[in-house]
């Protein structure tokens, strides 16, 4: 398998056994995906688990939060987690992984926010770092001349919504903190054209 990583993963991936684990599996699983920007999909998971790691979050909240897209971008199932990684991340990840059985994109976030919530703070956690990685690259999007479309507007309904939901289930969490900041700033700031 090809490996998105050009270079030894920083060492806060590399603090533990689990970390190294969750990092290897999601560079192999997301080998060859790419973003919007044509960057490697593996920066995402990888900034996201940053996020939770600078905030103190436990190994397993880091190691889920490096693996919280694997079970919808790429063809890795929940078996193969649990092997690799163990039960406690396998399960935040399942919270925070869209039912793709849901067709309608509202409800579908809606139970995605009730399913993370039922999980508990660890999973709340990597919900709130993966939504504050997505508001800012809006907010770099459209100071880069992107208008605010349709879908723009659902998915800033949903940061917004995943904001609501940190606040009445963990409201002491930083990161709930730093979405509120990145929902101000992108409706504060608006970019100039």
């Amino acid at each position: 398998m090809e490996d998105q990583l050009a270079s030894p993963p920083p060492d806060f991936l590399r603090a533990s056994a689990l970390r190294a684990e969750a990092c290897a599996l999601a560079a192999a699983r997301h080998a060859g995906g790419r973003r919007w920007d044509g960057a490697p999909f593996v920066l995402h998971p990888l900034e996201v688990a940053a996020i939770l790691a600078n905030t103190g979050a436990s190994d397993e909240v880091v190691a889920a939060g490096m693996l919280h897209d694997v079970l919808e971008k790429t063809d890795a199932v929940a078996d193969e987690l649990r092997t690799r990684v163990g039960n406690e991340v396998t399960a935040m990840v399942l919270a925070v992984s869209e039912d793709p059985s849901i067709a309608d994109y509202a409800e579908r976030k809606r139970e995605l926010r009730g399913r993370a919530a039922a999980a508990g703070s660890g999973a709340l956690a990597v919900l709130a770092a993966d939504k504050v990685t997505k508001v800012r690259e809006l907010r770099g999007q459209l100071a880069r001349g992107a208008s605010v479309d349709d879908d723009a507007r659902r998915r800033l309904d949903h940061y917004t919504d995943a904001l609501a939901t940190l606040r009445a289930h963990v409201p002491e969490l930083p990161l709930a903190r730093q979405l509120e900041f990145e929902l101000w700033a992108l409706a504060a700031m608006p970019p100039r054209r």
